[in-house]
C-alpha cells in the first residue's frame, strides 16, 4: 500500500489540473493494494516569508509538511502560466523545501503532469517544475511527458477525465510512481 499526495497547481475550483489528480485518485482506488490518495491544496498556504518561517510557519504549512513527510510519493499536475508553473505551486514548493536539510521533498518520489486549454497542454511548465523539484531533492519519476492539451475538451464526469486514451496515459504514469515507490522501498531494506 502506498500513500500518494495529489497536488493540483491550480487554485481554481473545477480546474482541469484538478480533474487530472481526481483521475489519478480514481485510478489508485481501482488498483489492488489499497493505495491511499490525499490532496494537498496549494491555495491553503500563505505566501512564503522568512519571518513567518522563523516562527515555524503557519498551521497550514506545518500540516502540508507533515502530509508530504508521511507520504510515499507526490503526484503534481500543473497548469502553464506564461510557460511556467503558477506562483501558488512554486510557493508551496518553497515552503516544502524548507528548512534545507529537513525538507520532506528530499528523496520523495514525485510524478509530474500538466493540463492546459492550449494545444501543448502545459508541457512548457513541466521543465521548470522538474528543475525546481530536482533542486529540492525530490526523485522525479522518469516517464514520457503527460500533458493534457485542449483540456477544456476531454470529457469530465464526476470531476475526472473519462477519455480512455487519457486515462491510460495517467494510469501509466501512476503505475510508474508505484514502481518507483517499490524500488525505493526495496533499496532501503
Amino acid at each position: 500500500m502506498a500513500k500518494i499526495v495529489l497536488v493540483s497547481g491550480s487554485t481554481r475550483r473545477d480546474s482541469v489540473n484538478g480533474a487530472v489528480v481526481e483521475t489519478v485518485r480514481h485510478i489508485l482506488a481501482g488498483l489492488p493494494g489499497g493505495h491511499e490518495a490525499v490532496t494537498l491544496s496549494v491555495a491553503e498556504l500563505p505566501f512564503y516569508e522568512a519571518e513567518l518561517e522563523r516562527v515555524d510557519g503557519s498551521a497550514a504549512v506545518r500540516e502540508a509538511k507533515a502530509l508530504v513527510a508521511g507520504a510515499d510519493a507526490l503526484f503534481i499536475s500543473t497548469p502553464s502560466y506564461n510557460g511556467e508553473m503558477p506562483g501558488a505551486l512554486k510557493n508551496a514548493l518553497d515552503w516544502l523545501s524548507r528548512p534545507g536539510g529537513a525538507s520532506p521533498l528530499v528523496g520523495k518520489v514525485t510524478a509530474v503532469a500538466s493540463a492546459s486549454p492550449g494545444a501543448r497542454g502545459g508541457l512548457d511548465a513541466q521543465a521548470g517544475l522538474v528543475g525546481v523539484l530536482g533542486r529540492c531533492g525530490a526523485r522525479v519519476v522518469e516517464h514520457e511527458p503527460v500533458a493534457v492539451g485542449g483540456a477544456g475538451g476531454p470529457a469530465v464526469e464526476g470531476g475526472r477525465f473519462t477519455d480512455p486514451d487519457l486515462v491510460a496515459l495517467l494510469e501509466g504514469l501512476t503505475l510508474g510512481v508505484l514502481a518507483a515507490v517499490a524500488d525505493r522501498a526495496g533499496a532501503l531494506v
